[in-house]
């Protein structure tokens, strides 16, 4: 109970944040609710520096509030649909992620641009945006700078995307009788869950196909979020190994236990699919999850300086125009190889 009182205003401040975006993101989908949240707080950030007794349950809900949104973003994720479009998708996944991952890593060691903005770049970049950033995010000990850092360059891209997508696909000449071939480059090559919808709903609009290439670009998508797992499993080995080399490696410190609980909820969702529950059932935790995301990087913003993510800026920028470029570039040739254009 001691604990809860001294969180409480700091998690009330957030939620007040959190509630008007969140319904101003569903307005606006391209932008998003976490989007507005972070923006909002870091507006507030500038006026407002000493948070007195606000500031630890501002922390706590970064950290904990967001981890538990990303356990619950496994009620998402029906693995058996994940496995039926994994066989057709997963090696441009598999190639969009790897090569936004070294991207990342390269310009990090060319341009001396720090490790964890690098990381939470490419993965938000190569897998599903914010909810990526949000998941590894814990595992690397970023910071709330890094983050925000990290969510500004991958909103910036995802707005491009939804807005630049469905005219490229044109342009190339992507199958317009079907929305098969542009909902896969949509769930591959787009990194939002947002960004993605738009561009696939623009593409359904354009050639009046119902919902086809929604459908299959949201499906692509659950699939490439998938790899949160291994990623941040990878991640937190070989931080654990660098960290604590004297005493020797531990999977127990290593595992980070949230991720662990995502798996879970991932099994059970599949399992309650099969035995005839409706995937409806679970809309309204998806939806919870998506809320304390909203008031985590409200949190985020909360902490951030603004003025000093302006001054280092540029860099992360690049990272993500290059990963954007690599991982649209390597989508459209993997389609074309694979003979789905």
């Amino acid at each position: 109970m001691e604990n809860i009182k001294k969180n409480i205003i700091g998690v009330a401040v957030c939620l007040a944040i959190a509630i008007p975006s969140h319904i101003i993101g569903k307005m606006f989908p391209i932008i998003g609710g976490a989007v507005i949240a972070i923006i909002v707080g870091m507006i507030i950030a500038l006026f407002w520096n000493e948070k007195g007794k606000a500031e630890r349950g501002i922390k706590f809900t970064s950290k904990v509030i967001l981890q538990t949104a990303v356990v619950l973003l496994g009620f998402g994720m029906n693995l058996g649909v994940v496995v039926e479009t994994g066989k057709q998708s997963l090696p441009i996944i598999i190639c969009t992620i790897s090569i936004s991952l070294i991207i990342s890593y390269l310009l990090h060691r060319a341009m001396h641009i720090k490790g964890n903005t690098a990381i939470l770049v490419g993965v938000g970049s190569s897998i599903c945006g914010g909810s990526a950033i949000a998941a590894t995010a814990p595992v690397v000990d970023a910071d709330d700078d890094e983050v925000a850092q990290a969510i500004s360059v991958i909103f910036f891209f995802n707005v491009l995307a939804a807005l630049l997508f469905p005219t490229l696909g044109k342009m190339i000449g992507f199958d317009t009788v079907s929305g098969e071939a542009f909902g896969i480059f949509a769930g591959t090559a787009v990194n939002d869950t947002s960004s993605v919808t738009a561009a696939a709903s623009t593409w359904d609009s354009m050639w009046n196909l119902g919902s086809q290439t929604l459908d299959k670009a949201v499906t692509v998508k659950l699939t490439r979020t998938l790899a949160i797992i291994p990623i941040t499993l990878g991640l937190s080995f070989i931080r654990n190994k660098d960290n604590d080399s004297t005493e020797g490696f531990s999977i127990k410190r290593a595992f980070p236990m949230f991720i662990l609980y995502f798996v879970l909820a991932s099994v059970i969702t599949t399992v309650a699919i099969k035995c005839g529950i409706s995937a409806e059932f679970f809309s309204p935790v998806k939806e919870l999850s998506k809320f304390f995301i909203v008031m985590a990087m409200a949190a985020i913003g909360l902490n951030s300086n603004v003025v000093k993510l302006v001054k280092t800026g540029g860099k992360p920028l690049i990272i993500g125009a290059f990963c954007w470029i690599g991982i649209t570039l390597i989508s459209l040739f993997m389609q074309y190889i694979m003979g789905i254009m």
